[in-house]
């Protein structure tokens, strides 16, 4: 069964580059995370652990943001959302490490990775959303102080 996809993408070429410069930034992220704490193949992935969390942090933040504080654009969500942390968080090195980490009898270390992971980052979730709605209250009671000026031509009736 053959279907024509070459409406598939039309007009969504910006999305798919936005994505790609926000995937290569957040890729650099996770490298430099690596380099700092290189894994030898033997006892706990911390550099993959501190990726994939914060990045489950991060993104509890920014979704608070995206759906309740932003208002909604064509490109902010893959940027960030897709491209930076989805360049940045890497479910296949976390697979390939408890992979290789069970494949080399280190069964303990392998399954508190598995868990653990899995565990911390539904709770860095979480905190992100609680630290991400703690924010934009503070941020709405600045806004409230300094009230952006209204470019609206109508008065508070709603008559011009």
């Amino acid at each position: 069964m053959s279907r024509d996809r070459s409406g598939l993408l039309a007009g969504k070429w910006d999305i798919v580059a936005v994505v790609a410069v926000g995937g290569a930034l957040g890729s650099l992220g996770r490298w430099g995370v690596g380099a700092l704490m290189p894994w030898s193949g033997r006892g706990f992935p911390w550099a993959t652990f501190v990726e994939n969390v914060s990045g489950a942090f991060a993104l509890g933040v920014l979704i608070v943001f995206l759906l309740d504080v932003w208002r909604p654009g064509r490109y902010l969500r893959p940027f960030l959302g897709v491209g930076v942390l989805g360049g940045y968080t890497t479910f296949s090195t976390y697979m390939l490490e408890s992979r290789d980490l069970l494949a080399t009898g280190q069964d303990t270390v392998a399954l508190a990775y598995l868990a653990g992971s899995l565990v911390i980052g539904l709770a860095a979730v979480w905190l992100g959303i609680a630290a991400g709605r703690q924010l934009a209250g503070r941020a709405g009671r600045m806004s409230q102080r300094n009230p952006r000026p209204s470019f609206s031509t109508d008065n508070e009736e709603g008559t011009p």
